[in-house]
């Protein structure tokens, strides 16, 4: 791991809606949903390749806890209670770097999964199929 990829500085905004990191006196600015949907959990992820989980209706996540592992990884933990998979200083730089073709890609995988960025309502159908990410479970997820 290069040390270029290890931010100076990291900084949750006002209103916990993004996290500033500064690469090199350069700001990179990452929106909550942003990070949530690109979590490295195997919620998100999946257990093998192929098996990556669309996240749906995340707009208006937050940021409520920032906390250091080691010092190699930061544990995000989001306003939908998810706090699961840890953000490497790698995997960080690569998401600020390449923020703009990312998220281009989320938002294409959305609007063909026919899918939305808003949150379903309460106890929805939409909101249930939402939770069911993992199977059977087994996996550390939250069901």
């Amino acid at each position: 791991m290069s040390e270029h990829q290890i931010p100076e500085e990291i900084r949750l905004q006002n209103g916990r809606a993004a996290l500033t990191l500064v690469y090199g006196g350069e700001h990179k600015t990452l929106p909550a949903e942003f990070l949530r949907v690109y979590s490295p959990s195997a919620e998100v992820r999946g257990h093998a390749l192929g098996q990556e989980v669309l996240q749906t209706g995340k707009a208006g996540v937050t940021i409520m806890g920032l906390e250091p592992v080691g010092q190699y990884a930061l544990k995000i933990t989001f306003s939908d209670g998810h706090d699961s998979g840890l953000y490497d200083w790698p995997y960080l730089h690569q998401l600020a770097y390449r923020y703009d073709e990312m998220w281009a890609d989320y938002l294409r995988r959305i609007e063909l999964a026919g899918a939305s960025r808003i949150p379903a309502a309460e106890g929805s159908d939409a909101q249930a199929e939402a939770g069911r990410s993992c199977g059977g479970g087994g996996c550390g997820c939250s069901h």
